[in-house]
């Protein structure tokens, strides 16, 4: 699977895991350059408190685009760490 936008490959994995249709990428598989952390926090009832990061590619920035949860609940340990994507950030095989 690949994370792309604004034609920049951002996250490119054979090992997402998918949760509510949301396809989640390693942290390995995550092209740093790309992520900017942001102050943004939600909460979901059972994985738990996310955080976000802001896409920063090609000159354009898409503000809160990716989430991750650093300390998942015991519901959704398999995914603590790994990032999700929205905001127009197109999910590919």
């Amino acid at each position: 699977m690949k994370a792309i936008w604004n034609g920049h490959v951002l996250a490119e994995s054979a090992d997402t895991l998918v949760v509510e249709n949301n396809h989640y990428f390693p942290p390995s598989a995550i092209k740093q350059e790309f992520f900017k952390a942001s102050p943004t926090h939600t909460h979901c009832p059972w994985k738990g408190e996310a955080s976000y990061y802001t896409i920063d590619a090609g000159g354009k920035q898409n503000i809160d685009a990716a989430w991750y949860y650093p300390s998942a609940s015991d519901l959704a340990k398999n995914i603590e760490g790994y990032v999700a994507f929205w905001k127009g950030v197109e999910v590919v095989k």
